[in-house]
């Protein structure tokens, strides 16, 4: 609550300095005043855009999984079998590398189905 204060205590503070500027700006017309008289607005403006993006990232860091959940990383070879096995079940080669991308991708289905269990999870709220 208290950053909301802030936030529109800031804005509207700066949108009074834009009125002063602005009132300054009629009586001695420099260039200087006018362009403060425009910017002043625009500085409140981004205390507001700041905010609600502040807002916006901290609500999506509590969507995240919990920092005990383990988060494996896609396989960085999209040709050797992908998530799905899709793109390396034509190819009847065989190697030892094949064996490396065998448990990166169990790991990735592993990630892929924790994600769908927090998700389901998330629809039942």
């Amino acid at each position: 609550m208290l950053g909301h204060l802030l936030v529109v205590g800031a804005a509207a503070v700066c949108l009074r300095l834009g009125d002063w500027q602005w009132d300054r700006a009629h009586l001695t017309g420099s260039v200087q005043n006018w362009g403060y008289a425009l910017q002043w607005p625009l500085f409140a403006v981004f205390f507001v855009v700041a905010w609600w993006r502040v807002l916006l990232l901290e609500s999506r860091r509590m969507d995240e999984p919990e920092a005990g959940t383990p988060v494996f990383p896609p396989s960085p070879n999209p040709l050797s079998g992908g998530p799905l096995g899709m793109a390396g079940d034509a190819v009847d080669e065989t190697s030892e590398e094949e064996d490396d991308d065998d448990e990166q991708l169990a790991a990735y289905n592993r990630m892929l189905a924790a994600l769908a269990a927090q998700d389901e999870a998330r629809e039942r709220r």
